[in-house]
């Protein structure tokens, strides 16, 4: 129906494979198939059943009454044990196998059998002799009082019993026919149909096989090129046959690949032309901040000197100039990491002689407690983790409080550094958001002292060494804990989170 130019996949687990819908398709034939078969050969074998057990009774019970007619006429009227003995030889002699018993109300010790050793009158039902000598009205529907009753027993192995009165006033006969033949050919009928049934039975599961080969190659098909699809391969398409079903999915299939292609292709430009005018911008201000941070500082210097009423002014200029030269560095971090261009430096340092170095550098000696054992050497770019620690530990200043608290500790072939302040914590609802870009946990402040990019610019400078950062309320505040290996990957640049 369909074809798929895509490379093959792994077959599945066991426990996924017996799950399938092809499996579950076999199944669903097989029981259909299971069921009609053993409906059919039940009703089969019940029909031909009926019909050879009604043909050899009434085989037998037909010549059993014609044997009796034919030899009771030489019965005397008080016939003695032994005449009854002789006439249940007599009619038993007619060459279809069934043995006579005479039972005489007269000789109630009386053994008139043509096989006194296997069958007697103690064997015969007793709901059958009722029948047997219970006469009947006669009437014009019934010319008869007596009649030939029958019965089906187990004495053991299966025989029918017939018997009837000899003549009114005389004996009665009864007729003991074996049906083991019949009971053999049953069971050869019943073995047939059970065999009949498993083949039934073994090629539904072919033809259900078949019928899963053809009608979920498409749907495997279809199935690998949404993951395909969903693995970013916006060019996967189908091969269209035919017009049912299938191919219309197929049809659509395309449809909706194609409208996924152009919608993820026109938001890439969309997000190219947005990097590419955050890092326009960012150089473009880079060269009239430098002037003005230039002119800021010379400000800042004389601001002692300048008028009262102008001071204030200076100092608010000079501040917000160098929170826009930050905001202009942090923006062209971001877009060094979202194009995938942000590089590692790499050199093998001890990390407590790192964070040493970015607390003395910004004089927070007074307000940081380190706890950080000397000895532990990581592979990490000097200037990045320098990021990380400042970012962390000025967030921890500001928002938190101190003393902050620093500790290092490796474990195994990691080096963790743990940063705790003695704030109140961050609220539940923020701590999914602290490394998202412009952030702000308060949205009724229109602005505030930082850019909300630090957080954000220190896990991805992180995860470009192969770590990762992670926030959490601690006993004492919030705690940031910083995870990277002691050795760097091959790979030495990353594209940094969007």
């Amino acid at each position: 129906m369909t074809d798929l130019k895509i490379p093959p996949r792994p077959r599945p687990g066991r426990g996924r494979h017996l799950r399938s819908l092809r499996v579950r398709l076999i199944a669903v034939f097989a029981v259909v198939a299971l069921t009609t078969a053993v409906s059919a050969s039940g009703i089969a074998y019940w029909l031909n059943r009926d019909a050879v057990l009604k043909r050899a009774q009434d085989t037998a019970l037909n010549d059993f009454r014609n044997s009796l007619s034919r030899n009771v006429s030489a019965l005397p009227l008080d016939p003695s044990c032994n005449q009854l003995a002789y006439l249940a030889s007599q009619v038993a002699s007619s060459g279809l196998s069934y043995e006579v018993v005479v039972v005489a109300p007269e000789l109630p010790d009386c053994v008139a059998s043509s096989d006194p050793s296997r069958f007697t009158a103690a064997q015969l039902p007793a709901a059958l002799r009722s029948a047997v000598d219970g006469p009947r009205e006669v009437g014009p529907g019934n010319a008869y009082a007596y009649h030939l009753y029958w019965q089906r027993a187990n004495l053991p192995g299966p025989y029918l019993i017939g018997g009837t009165r000899v003549v009114p006033t005389g004996p009665t006969a009864y007729m003991f026919k074996s049906l083991e033949n019949e009971r053999a050919d049953l069971n050869t009928l019943g073995w047939s149909l059970a065999i009949a049934t498993l083949l039934a039975l073994i090629g539904s599961a072919l033809i259900a096989q078949a019928a899963a080969a053809t009608v979920l190659r498409p749907v495997k098909r279809l199935g690998e090129a949404a993951r395909q699809l969903g693995e970013g391969h916006l060019d996967t398409r189908l091969e269209v046959e035919g017009a049912d079903e299938l191919a219309e999915l197929a049809r659509t299939f395309n449809r909706t690949a194609e409208s996924l292609s152009g919608q993820v292709a026109e938001l890439s430009a969309r997000e190219a032309q947005s990097r590419r005018f955050v890092a326009d911008m960012s150089h473009e201000l880079r060269t009239p901040l430098t002037a003005m941070t230039a002119v800021t500082d010379i400000l800042e210097d004389e601001a002692e000197s300048l008028d009262p009423m102008i001071a204030p002014a200076v100092r608010l200029v000079v501040s917000e100039t160098r929170r826009l030269s930050d905001l202009v560095e942090n923006l062209m971090e971001v877009t060094r990491f979202d194009a995938g261009t942000a590089k590692l430096v790499a050199d093998e340092v001890d990390i407590a002689d790192l964070i040493m170095s970015c607390i003395d550098g910004r004089a927070w000696y007074d307000a940081v407690e380190l706890d950080a054992p000397r000895g532990v050497l990581a592979v990490v770019d000097p200037r990045r983790l320098d990021v990380v620690f400042a970012n962390l530990i000025g967030n921890a200043l500001k928002h938190g409080g101190s003393p902050v608290r620093v500790k290092v500790r490796q474990i195994d072939e990691t080096v963790v550094v743990e940063v705790s302040d003695s704030g109140p914590g961050i609220p539940e609802d923020v701590l999914p958001h602290v490394f998202d870009r412009f952030y702000k946990a308060d949205k009724g402040r229109a602005r505030s002292e930082g850019s909300g990019l630090g957080l954000s610019i220190a896990m991805a400078n992180a995860q470009i060494h192969g770590g990762s950062i992670t926030a959490a309320n601690g006993p004492t505040g919030a705690v940031f804990t910083l995870t990277l290996p002691l050795t760097q990957p091959a790979p030495t640049s990353q594209e940094g989170p969007k």
